[in-house]
């Protein structure tokens, strides 16, 4: 298992600040060392406080891509879709905001593999990757269900793959495209942000199970080689 680092905030207002200043130093140390940037971030409410101050960020965001870690197959513009609630915030800043879902599609695993391919197009591996974690222990778009174990075991070259939740989660039922766990653990630079004591708990013992964890984010960190940084606030 990887060494995992904890920082507490008083409230989510001190935690978003946190997360989006460690987000610029990453964009900056990118910048200065190749002349660009390209990091995945999360969907979810959470993390939408600290992409606003992100976004104050005196940056050269015309050199900064930005992808969703997972999306859902549904239209861009669709209320449902991460990319489009991230373009919102970046592109009027300059970013280039890439989806790796451009269209519905009936197929998931034909949209998974198209995002795959889309993948292949940025530099590799990512600057940085956040990670949120839903209450049962999914991070990013990966899930119980068929696809699960190709999520997180298949091919190390795999970037994104097409799954289907099982079952599928009431709040958006619907097919999703993820960064498979290769993908996430090769990243540079990891941050998980989670909020809420119930969250805490599943991810300590996510942590504490390892490799054999029964949920998806700690088989996830179990491939990290990395130092990972959790920010949490109640």
């Amino acid at each position: 298992m990887t060494e995992i680092e904890w920082w507490d905030y008083e409230d989510s207002d001190e935690l978003a600040n946190a997360v989006a200043g460690d987000i610029q130093f990453v964009i900056e140390s990118a910048l200065d060392a190749r002349g660009s940037a390209v990091i995945a971030l999360a969907g979810g409410k959470t993390p939408f406080a600290a992409y606003e101050k992100l976004a104050q960020a005196k940056l050269d965001w015309k050199k900064v891509t930005i992808i969703p870690g997972d999306e859902r197959i549904v239209k861009l513009g669709d209320p449902l879709s991460n990319v489009t609630a991230l373009a919102k915030i970046f592109l009027p800043k300059g970013a280039r905001v890439k989806p790796i879902v451009p269209e519905a599609m009936s197929d998931y695993k034909a949209a998974g593999r198209s995002a795959d391919a889309l993948m292949q197009d940025l530099h590799w591996p990512l600057d940085f990757c956040l990670l949120g974690m839903g209450g049962d222990g999914h991070t990013a778009s990966i899930f119980p269900g068929p696809d699960y174990d190709e999520a997180l075991s298949g091919p190390k070259e795999r970037r994104a793959l097409g799954v289907m939740p099982d079952p599928l989660p009431p709040e958006a039922p619907l097919a999703r495209v993820t960064l498979s766990a290769a993908a996430i653990a090769s990243s540079k630079a990891l941050m998980i942000m989670i909020t809420g004591d119930a969250k805490k708990n599943v991810l300590e013992q996510a942590i504490e199970q390892g490799p054999s964890s029964s949920y998806p984010i700690g088989r996830v960190l179990a491939e990290v080689e990395l130092p990972v940084d959790v920010h949490w606030a109640p």
